[in-house]
């Protein structure tokens, strides 16, 4: 029973992800978070307002099931194939972290100071989360994809435009957390 709760190691879900990716290449599908996001704002009916959303979203109905899917796989994965909620990261990055006011670092998968329901009343908490969730909706839009579609499904692809998006991620990333991440905390 061990065995079940411990991460599957890379080689068993590297593997798993290569096939769904080509199964999807096949059927002439692609993946990404973001699509699905533009898929249940139109139905919605944000096509009203807006042309970026005026699409057929019959078509991309399939791809939902991968929203349903991240939702319960986290859940099953956070409840009942986990036997440790600690996240194994290096000692230095949890003494970094507790440095900057983060005390749950290496403790939980997100921190209690900017995800739990007592952050909704701290103005800094809640301005951070608004403005990351902005910029973060203005990037996928601005890429055509957010990090998974360009990541798994572009790069899979053989797509230049994803690989140069996928470095775009990884500097503005390394800039975030080296820059200014320090600076707002």
């Amino acid at each position: 029973m061990d065995l079940i709760l411990e991460p599957w190691p890379w080689y068993v879900a590297g593997p798993l992800i290569a096939i769904v990716m080509f199964l999807l290449i096949l059927m002439g599908r692609q993946f990404g978070m973001s699509s699905n996001l533009r898929t249940m704002c139109t139905m919605c009916g944000a096509d009203a307002k807006a042309d970026f959303f005026k699409f057929d979203w019959r078509a991309q109905r399939w791809n939902l099931v991968v929203i349903v899917g991240a939702a319960v796989g986290g859940f099953l994965g956070a409840h009942l194939l986990s036997n440790d909620a600690a996240v194994a990261i290096n000692p230095a990055t949890v003494e970094n972290l507790k440095n900057l006011g983060f005390q749950s670092a290496g403790n939980a998968y997100l921190p209690d100071e900017l995800f739990s329901l007592d952050a909704l009343t701290n103005i800094k908490s809640l301005a951070i989360l608004l403005i990351g969730g902005v910029l973060i909706g203005f990037g996928a839009r601005y890429a055509g994809g957010c990090t998974s579609g360009h990541a798994i499904s572009g790069l899979s692809n053989l797509q230049l435009p994803s690989l140069i998006a996928v470095v775009g991620f990884f500097i503005g990333g390394l800039f975030m957390i080296h820059v200014v991440f320090p600076i707002i905390f």
